[in-house]
């Protein structure tokens, strides 16, 4: 079954939506992946403090250790976190305290598209405890990740893979129609994407939306389809 859209919380205690409204309003942009990680676990402490965060959590899996971003530890229920922070060249001031920053171009939008898919099914597999549910999130300035390919594009080697608003994912996706056979990915979900807008700062790349996918301890989803206030 689905979980009802909008109703996905972080560790049973509150809403990735109130989590992103306060961390957008202090931090529009971040320096790297590990600052988006830090930042948003301490905005979770300070708006739920009955919730711990433990970054790097290995997940042994079949005697094989994975490591997961973040985990969200409350006093009934857990919620598994992966991050993504993909963006293009930008620069500029923001945040309070205002600071630079320089970002740079991760020009290679195909493998974003896969590592996330990739964290989709990674937490499927974390999230087996029925208390446990599981969050992919991917924050980035790179337009061409949430707009759909123009009418008449011929397929690309991610055709499977794209993850732009009001794409569903399910089943089994094929890199390059299954020529590349590591890079096949299955999924025990069904998963409507529905990006948001994070923030919007001045000048080229300043525009900054965030993708998140729930997992439910069944392995079925929905994705998050509330703005910050």
């Amino acid at each position: 079954m689905a979980l009802t859209h909008g109703s996905e919380t972080i560790a049973g205690r509150i809403s990735l939506r109130e989590v992103v409204a306060q961390l957008c309003r202090r931090r529009p942009v971040f320096h790297s992946e590990a600052d988006l990680q830090h930042s948003f676990a301490r905005v979770l402490w300070e708006l739920v403090p009955e919730v711990e965060s433990r970054l790097e959590v290995p997940q042994r899996l079949s005697g094989k250790a994975e490591y997961l971003d973040l985990m969200c530890i409350g006093p009934e229920a857990r919620t598994a976190i992966e991050f993504k922070y993909f963006t293009r060249s930008w620069a500029g001031t923001a945040g309070t305290p205002a600071e630079d920053y320089a970002l740079k171009a991760h020009a290679a939008t195909d493998l974003a598209r896969l590592r996330f898919v990739r964290d989709m099914a990674r937490l499927e597999r974390f999230c087996s405890r029925s208390a446990q549910n599981g969050l992919a999130l991917v924050l980035t300035n790179e337009a061409s990740l949430w707009t759909p390919p123009g009418p008449g594009r011929r397929p690309t080697r991610d055709h499977d893979f794209r993850i732009h608003e009001e794409r569903e994912l399910s089943g089994t996706l094929l890199w390059a129609e299954g020529t590349y056979e590591s890079n096949t990915c299955t999924l025990r979900g069904a998963y409507s994407l529905a990006w948001d807008q994070y923030s919007v700062q001045e000048g080229p790349g300043g525009e900054f939306r965030y993708l998140a996918v729930f997992i439910s301890p069944s392995g079925t989803a929905g994705g998050d389809g509330d703005a910050p206030a």
